[in-house]
């Protein structure tokens, strides 16, 4: 006759209903400058904003929110980040932008002494500087509920973007 208590062969009782898999949802927050850049300054302000506002309900869902944000400025950490545009995000490895549209920024480009565009955001048929809190959640929120846990798929090689060359050549004559 066994000794066992409960249902599992340990005698602990606590395998046969292990505790869930805790989900994760990682969003990088790519960015040239936090200091002057008003661009990137309005993209972690929102980033933060939307991240409070879904936290909750995700977490309750079950879900871990890791936000990393990463300072891109070398084109080594361009070049290990596959930077394409600042300010980026990427939740899960996606962009949240479909496609990368730029237009010149004055305070990037003060920073270098050089001419730099910085990344201009479509959302709902309306361009902004700063993502919307709004794109921001509507990116985590289908990030969660279509096929979270799929691979990305294998981008093209990367290759260093001209606008982020000058970037960083202005930024070493310093």
């Amino acid at each position: 006759m066994s000794n066992h208590s409960g249902c599992c062969s340990c005698g602990s009782g606590n395998c046969c209903s292990p505790e869930p898999e805790q989900k994760k949802i990682s969003i990088d927050f790519l960015y040239l400058d936090l200091t002057v850049c008003e661009r990137c300054q309005g993209t972690e302000t929102n980033l933060d904003q939307a991240v409070n506002e879904v936290s909750k309900v995700l977490r309750a869902a079950g879900y871990e929110i890791q936000v990393n944000k990463v300072n891109i400025k070398s084109e080594e950490l361009a070049n290990k980040y596959q930077f394409i545009s600042s300010p980026t995000i990427r939740i899960n490895g996606r962009d949240i932008a479909l496609n990368v549209k730029e237009s010149g920024c004055k305070e990037c480009g003060d920073l270098c002494g050089d001419s730099v565009d910085c990344r201009v955001w479509e959302y709902e048929g309306n361009e902004y500087n700063e993502p919307p809190a709004a794109m921001i959640i509507n990116a985590i929120m289908k990030e969660v509920y279509s096929n979270a846990n799929a691979s990305v798929s294998e981008r093209e090689e990367y290759v260093l973007p001209d606008n982020l060359k000058s970037f960083f050549r202005g930024l070493k004559k310093e």
